[in-house]
């Protein structure tokens, strides 16, 4: 999948689950119920034990029906390991410009992380497809992703970082082009208690919260009995 295919994906999605669990077989049971829950785009944190061997068999697993990617990408040659084990896109909670040019040389998408306003420009000129801004929440939120968004408008803006459902439409109304969402989704308590299915019904309230913030005419769609 090329990056432009993979930028639509996400956008079309909207809600990018940072999957981070203890085992690597924690992490294939959150992906299998968040994609069950609707959402076909899946980030596996490199903190996961064996996550290159995770996202290679959520490739298999899914095929085309999810896009997987690697999170928690910390340097180039982590950034290789994802690219061989089929990741088709990257995270970092940071920039590092040899991350994002090896990504862009394989083309695949490519988000790292910034915060303050002269990272989010470094990772622009980069050749950045998205700017991870991490941790949103704990610096203001959709007030910040919009007051970056003044100066910085064609910037594709990833918030992640203390993401609540009841915030998503917030998030999108400030310009968000996605949002990245943890544990208020991957909630490993779940998993570790057997309850697969609460983490599928919470992933179909973000799809939706996120359908509905974008096109909110569907709200009364939703609503109707």
């Amino acid at each position: 999948m090329s990056r432009a295919e993979a930028m639509r994906r996400i956008q079309t999605t909207g809600i990018v689950p940072v999957i981070r669990t203890r085992s690597a077989e924690l992490a294939l049971r959150a992906a299998s119920a968040l994609r069950e829950g609707g959402i076909d785009v899946l980030e596996v944190t490199m903190t996961v034990p064996d996550a290159a061997r995770v996202i290679e068999g959520l490739i298999k697993r899914f095929g085309d029906a999810a896009l997987i990617g690697a999170g928690s990408v910390l340097d180039v040659a982590m950034a290789q390991r994802c690219l061989d084990a089929g990741a088709q896109f990257l995270v970092s909670p940071g920039f590092d410009v040899e991350v994002v040019r090896l990504a862009r040389a394989a083309d695949v998408a490519v988000a790292p992380g910034a915060l303050t306003a002269t990272e989010v420009l470094a990772a622009r000129a980069a050749g950045a497809d998205l700017v991870k801004l991490f941790p949103c929440a704990a610096v203001g939120g959709p007030s910040y992703v919009r007051a970056l968004r003044g100066p910085i408008p064609d910037v594709a803006f990833l918030p992640t970082g203390g993401i609540k459902l009841a915030g998503i439409a917030d998030y999108f109304a400030a310009g968000a082009f996605a949002v990245g969402v943890g544990g208020e989704l991957v909630d490993e308590a779940l998993l570790n208690a057997g309850e697969d299915r609460k983490l599928v019904e919470r992933a179909r309230k973000f799809v939706t919260a996120a359908r509905i913030a974008r096109h909110p005419l569907l709200s009364k769609e939703h609503e109707s009995p």
